[in-house]
This record gives structure tokens, C-alpha cells and sequence, in this order.
């Protein structure tokens, strides 16, 4: 399914690029234009390209997919107004875990925090969905989840922690 996403983008952006190429040779041959058309010709020209090559660059590593290995722990998350349920509240350091984050009510923004506050990822959670994220913890400690997606009265209270633990060897992916 991601591939069909950039496949059609850049199908997209280059049906895009034809229409304006198109447009600038319904006008006046290049060789009756003069120095200033000329210029807006070789720019527009310039600028399609331009962004053809951000496009690729930009869309060639997204949607990421979840690569699950033998080692993956699996987290299920369920949001609701106004709380975070948690299957597994202690995790492993230095193993991928992927969050498979839904919601029973409304729109939430799965966001985890390090102990200093700072955004490690997020994931929008949405009612009848399943989004899955992934993240490797490299430091041992307390990690706080919050919502990102403004949900309703009491947003500010929907807070929860875990705790990353030293990796004792293989952790129940269940």
C-alpha cells in the first residue's frame, strides 16, 4: 500500500509537470519570446524541476512501515476521553517496540515524552483504527504519554507513564 502512495504521487507529479509544460508551449515559440520571457520560461522550467526532486526526496521514506522482528515487543495502547490504557507498562531498553495505538470515542495524539519533556514521536490515534508506531528506547527511566489532539474538557489530565527497564533478554510480545 505505501509504494501505491508514492507510486500515484509521483504519477501525479509528473501528469503536473506535462500540463505545465504544455501551457508554456501553447504560447509564442521560445525563439519569438524575448530575454525576459525567455527567463520566466527557463525558471518555470527550473522550478518544476526543482520541485520533482524535492518531491522524490521528500516521499521516497514516507509512510514507514513497521518492521516487526522476533525481538519486537508489542504495546497496546486504547485512548479515550480522558485516559490512556496501557497493555504493558515496563518495557525493554534497546528493543524496537511497536505501539499499536486506537481509540474507543474520539480523535487523540499518542505522544511520548521523555523524563526532560522532550517529544520522542507521536501517532495520531482515530476511532475505528489501529495505527502502529515503532521506537527503540535507548535510556533506562520513566517516559510520559500524553495527548496531543485537543479531545475534550479534561485533555490536560489524559497522562500516563511506563518505565523502560534494562533488557533482561526476551520480553513477552504478546
Amino acid at each position: 500500500m505505501q509504494m501505491a502512495v508514492l507510486a500515484i504521487s509521483l504519477v501525479l507529479m509528473v501528469l503536473i509537470g506535462f500540463a505545465f509544460v504544455a501551457a508554456i508551449r501553447s504560447g509564442a515559440p521560445p525563439s519569438s519570446l524575448g530575454h525576459v520571457e525567455r527567463r520566466r520560461w527557463r525558471l518555470i522550467l527550473a522550478m518544476l524541476a526543482m520541485g520533482i526532486v524535492v518531491t522524490i526526496a521528500s516521499l521516497r521514506p514516507w509512510p514507514q512501515a513497521v518492521a516487526m522482528t522476533a525481538d519486537t515487543a508489542t504495546v497496546n495502547v486504547t485512548g479515550g476521553q480522558w485516559y490512556w490504557d496501557i497493555d504493558n507498562t515496563e518495557l525493554p531498553q534497546g528493543v524496537p517496540v511497536v505501539f499499536n495505538a486506537h481509540t474507543e470515542d474520539v480523535n487523540h495524539g499518542f505522544g511520548v515524552m521523555n523524563a526532560a519533556g522532550r517529544l520522542l514521536f507521536q501517532v495520531q490515534v482515530m476511532p475505528g483504527y489501529v495505527n502502529q508506531v515503532q521506537y527503540v528506547f535507548d535510556e533506562t527511566g520513566e517516559y510520559r504519554v500524553v495527548c496531543l489532539e485537543y479531545c475534550g474538557l479534561a485533555h490536560h489530565d489524559m497522562i500516563t507513564d511506563f518505565t523502560v527497564l534494562a533488557n533482561q533478554g526476551s520480553m513477552d510480545n504478546g
